[in-house]
């Protein structure tokens, strides 16, 4: 099986007095379909490495190949415009525009990438909402959904472009146990039916034994990689 992202020899520091290493040498490769969980107490460096897969910053050292680009060759521009049209990104928090309502915070990604909303946008956005099964609710405004709603939302908006890799930071962190659960067979159901490759940051040990594999950290190194039963 093809590999969707390759992980070789990353570390990163910040600090130039006083120096500290958040990552200490990453290797690590998913393979396209792949549901991986990133696993590991505060501190270990979960969120670093899923910022630096996601491109939102650069390793200190190492390489980071994404759907067969070296992203390292990539300038600024570059860069933008892979993360944009390559990778969806849910965070716990689902950062929903107040003022738009489910259908418009969906199309955005679409109009930050192309500067207006076609109809085939709209058509694509209202597809979603759909098999997120939020079509009744397209025209909430997200202080009228519930959280687990606004995350679905969420991920209906990281799909937009029809991303390779899906990136979700603590996604079920900010819900009760049954909308976690929701959200949770939710992505497990778009990484099957879709074939998207999915990393998800979590504490939760019961939703890491659903994933096909629990990558934990310790100190910003790798303590295990394993296989996991992986259920939805």
């Amino acid at each position: 099986m093809a590999e969707a992202l390759i992980i070789d020899g990353v570390t990163k520091s910040y600090g130039t007095e006083v120096v500290t290493l958040a990552l200490r040498g990453i290797d690590l490769a998913v393979a396209a379909g792949e549901f991986i969980a990133l696993t590991g107490p505060s501190g270990s460096g979960k969120s670093t490495l899923l910022n630096l897969i996601g491109l939102l910053d650069r390793p200190t050292t190492g390489r980071i190949h994404l759907d067969g680009t070296e992203t390292g060759t990539l300038d600024a521009e570059g860069l933008a415009r892979f993360r944009g049209r390559r990778i969806g990104f849910v965070f716990q928090f689902h950062h929903l525009l107040p003022e738009f309502t489910a259908l418009e915070n969906v199309m955005l990604p679409a109009f930050a990438d192309e500067g207006r909303i076609s109809e085939e946008t709209r058509r694509t956005a209202v597809r979603l909402l759909e098999e997120v099964g939020l079509s009744d609710r397209a025209d909430y405004k997200p202080s009228q959904l519930s959280g687990g709603q606004q995350q679905r939302v969420a991920i209906a908006r990281a799909l937009a472009r029809s991303p390779a890799l899906l990136l979700a930071d603590e996604p079920t962190g900010n819900l009760d146990q049954e909308s976690g659960d929701q959200v949770f067979r939710l992505l497990r159901r778009l990484n099957v039916e879709r074939r998207i490759t999915c990393v998800i940051v979590t504490h939760d040990d019961r939703l890491a034994e659903r994933c096909d594999r629990n990558v934990h950290l310790v100190d910003g190194r790798v303590d295990f990689d394993k296989q996991v039963r992986g259920v939805g």
